[in-house]
């Protein structure tokens, strides 16, 4: 058995609206089933997801606060007022403020941009910001990407005089900012279709209204931040990936073109994977480690070597980043094993001094992924006793929620349900640990911290082909609420495993199933390969793809998870290095069983002594829970009967044979009835005579071993047919007539040879068989 990384969630569809689907729109049922997954349950909405790029665009001014603004930025513009746009410097935040000033600019605005620093004025608007622009007589500051929680700074800009504009997404609280407008799709009593636009939407949106028609121009840009902020790609925010994608390809603007040249991807290689792993984290790194202005000059720069300079700049503080965030993540990581345990705390908050505040938010997730509870990860700064950071979290703990309920010690914090960021008095951290800890104990159950993989449907081998695949490219860009198809492929053969990449830490094999087979290789899944025995079929989770590689094209599955469901049969027998066992795959949940004293004290030096069961009787063996054990078999019994006692209780998960053993019985000569009755005629002739006299000259004498003679000594003792007393033997006159099996040493040998023979000198399939017939006999 090997047990899957995460609950698998299987999503059965057996609705007859896939036959709809399939007939009316023209896609295969697979891509039917995907739609009604993700919440789709008409042809007419069908239709209009797979065929984003027909449908037209929101009227922008259905946006509440729209026809305000416009005319306002229309006066700004006709009286030479200056105006400036005040962004957040995330990637969201970059593009939205590029699309504005894009829009504006093609308008002839005086238009300029101020993004805050992140280390010393933190997120959003704030007093020294808006001090600053009044005193360099920018009548007009319009917010991007933030201001829907800058209650006190909206009157400070009404004191100062200039008129402030916020166009926002994030959640807007329970007390709007007094400013000239607010632009948000989620302001209560709002009638925009559409409530899940990103900062660089609501941006985009109003550049719509103040142009007159989308601008489709600045989908290259808006698709970055859309794809960037994890919002819905479904609805108008698919429609800005699917368009802007395609726009991002043909893309003149310098500085995408330089920053697609220090990612190595080329145009016509884009997908929305290209922003989230490449564009994204690059003009993240700007914002994280200083001002997040290079990232908006890169954008708006209209000279090649300006943007290639830029680009080379921002690729370096990324990579800079890399190496501050794996640092962090690793002393936050020891602080939660250290000090505050996942078992005894449901909400993780990690707070380190001096940790860079840019990177906390990835820290978050990292954390996130390896404990799978909801974190904060806070920068302390003792000068100012502020702490400052990001939080991340899982499905069933609202974040944006719960920590409202304590707006009392978070003066500045904004967000979602999935994350949010914060700045708050280092003195309350506890407070606040406190408190979330008792919200999600009361919301939260065991099961919710077991990470969740939704599968969408389960794939046979033989359905899996390059048109199929191709097909579900046709629901792509894929992202939130529309997630990349993940498949199940159950109980399937391996035919070939093999670990690759430098340090062999990744898993390349081939499955086959029915007489169809199907490449699999998993990123990090190198150790499953000691985790899969032979013979065993196995489960896999994954997404599916096309290797194109030499000209060949061939499907192709990403494995994410692994799991075998059967018990498994490890094969360590003969020539094996214990040492390296005990030392490379030997893990906590593993019992050394063992039957003999003596193998445990030779091979004490490597055995973890704290793991080892002794056996030694059958009723020792009877009380044993076999049940879902992985069990280490060190060595045999003299009997099946104590293998029988000893499965008993259940089906093991795992059994690994090494049957370390300090006799070949089955290569001894067990004696034939002829030698029995031969040394009986010797003795009838001479006896009583000294063994330890004669023993050699008769074994010379026969090609004996001197062991065969003491076997059938024994053995004739045991049945009374003899007497031995200090090495002379005598035969006893006129005894009983006997079977040899009825001696305990005979019949001992009889099993012990048998043992040998189906559990050491058998090959791995006849072992498996000896097993299967163990663990049948228990459960009758």
């Amino acid at each position: 058995m090997l047990q899957s990384k995460k609950r698998w969630n299987v999503k059965h569809i057996d609705n007859p609206l896939v036959d709809e689907f399939a007939k009316k729109l023209n896609i295969t049922p697979l891509v039917a089933s995907l739609l009604i997954n993700r919440g789709i349950q008409t042809v007419e909405e069908a239709s209009q997801f797979l065929h984003i790029e027909d449908e037209s665009f929101h009227d922008p001014f259905l946006l509440e606060g729209m026809e305000e603004t416009v005319a306002r930025i229309r006066q700004a513009i006709e009286n030479n007022e200056r105006i400036m746009i005040y962004g957040d410097y995330d990637a969201d935040g970059v593009s939205s403020t590029s699309v504005m000033l894009s829009a504006l600019g093609q308008l002839g605005a005086q238009v300029d941009f101020y993004i805050p620093n992140r280390f010393t004025e933190g997120y959003g608007p704030n007093e020294q910001a808006f001090r600053q622009i009044s005193d360099e007589g920018y009548g007009l500051v319009i917010t991007v990407d933030t201001g829907i929680s800058a209650v006190k700074e909206a009157k400070l800009a009404a004191e100062l005089g200039f008129d402030l504009i916020i166009t926002d997404h994030h959640e807007p609280g329970p007390e709007l900012p007094e400013a000239y407008a607010i632009i948000h799709p989620k302001l209560p009593g709002g009638v925009y279709p559409f409530k899940e636009l990103a900062g660089v939407g609501v941006a985009f949106k109003l550049a719509h209204a103040l142009l007159g028609e989308a601008p489709e121009h600045l989908l290259e840009l808006a698709v970055i931040g859309t794809i960037a902020d994890l919002v819905p790609l479904v609805g108008e925010n698919r429609l800005i990936a699917k368009k802007g994608l395609r726009y991002l390809k043909s893309s003149t603007r310098p500085g995408i073109e330089a920053l697609l040249k220090v990612c190595s991807v080329k145009k016509e290689d884009i997908t929305e994977d290209t922003i989230g792993f490449a564009l994204a984290p690059r003009i993240n790194a700007v914002g994280r480690l200083q001002d997040a202005d290079p990232a908006v000059d890169l954008l708006m720069s209209a000279h090649y070597e300006e943007a290639i300079e830029l680009a080379k700049e921002i690729d370096n503080l990324n990579k800079e980043r890399q190496q501050i965030v794996n640092e962090i993540t690793q002393e936050a990581i020891n602080t939660v094993e250290g000090l505050y345990p996942p078992s005894e705390n449901p909400v993780l908050i990690i707070e380190g001094e001096g940790w860079n505040a840019g990177v906390v938010g990835i820290v978050a997730s990292r954390l996130v992924e390896k404990f799978y509870r909801p974190t904060i990860v806070l920068s302390l700064d003792h000068e100012t006793g502020l702490a400052k950071g990001s939080a991340r979290s899982i499905p069933g703990f609202d974040l944006f929620a719960n920590l409202s309920k304590s707006r009392d010690i978070l003066p500045h914090f904004g967000g979602h349900p999935m994350a949010a960021g914060m700045t708050l008095e280092a003195k309350n951290v506890e407070l606040l640990r406190q408190r979330l800890n008792e919200q999600a104990q009361e919301v939260l159950t065991e099961q919710d911290f077991i990470p969740i993989t939704s599968i969408d449907t389960i794939c046979k081998i033989e359905d899996v082909t390059i048109s199929s695949i191709e097909e579900l490219q046709t629901l792509a860009p894929f992202g939130m609420h529309n997630p990349k198809p993940k498949v199940l492929v159950e109980h399937v053969t391996p035919t070939s495993m093999r670990k690759i990449g430098s340090d062999k830490n990744h898993l390349k094999l081939v499955v086959e199933d029915n007489g169809f087979s199907i490449d699999a290789v998993g990123f990090g899944l190198g150790h499953v390969l000691d985790e899969v025995s032979p013979l065993a079929k196995v489960s896999l989770v994954g997404e599916l793809s096309i290797n194109e590689w030499n000209n060949m094209r061939k499907p192709q599955l990403m494995i994410e998870d692994v799991a075998v469901s059967e018990w498994q049969l490890f094969d360590y027998r003969n020539s094996f290095d214990m040492k390296r066992f005990f030392q490379e795959i030997f893990t906590k949940e593993m019992d050394i069983v063992t039957f003999n004293p003596k193998t445990v004290q030779k091979h004490a030096a490597i055995l973890p002594m704290d793991q080892v069961v002794e056996i030694s009787t059958d009723e020792q063996a009877s009380l044993y829970k076999s049940a879902d054990k992985q069990m280490v078999l060190l060595d045999l019994p003299d009997s099946t009967q104590r293998l029988n006692l000893l499965f008993a209780e259940g089906q093991p998960a795992r059994v690994y044979a090494m049957f370390v053993t300090e006799s070949d019985s089955y290569f001894d000569t067990i004696p034939t009835r002829e030698h029995f009755k031969w040394f009986y005629g010797l003795l009838a002739k001479r006896s009583p005579f000294d063994l330890n006299r004669y023993k050699e000259e008769i074994a010379i004498h026969k090609g004996w071993t001197k062991d065969t003679i003491d076997f059938i000594c024994q053995v004739f003792f045991e049945l009374e047919f003899v007497t031995i007393n200090n090495g002379l033997i005598s035969l006893v006159k006129n005894s009983s007539k006997r079977d040899l099996i009825e001696s305990v040493t005979y019949r001992n040998k009889q099993q012990q040879i048998e043992m040998d023979k189906n559990f050491i000198y058998s090959s791995y399939a006849q072992l498996k068989s000896e097993f299967e017939k163990l663990l049948a006999s228990a459960d009758e």
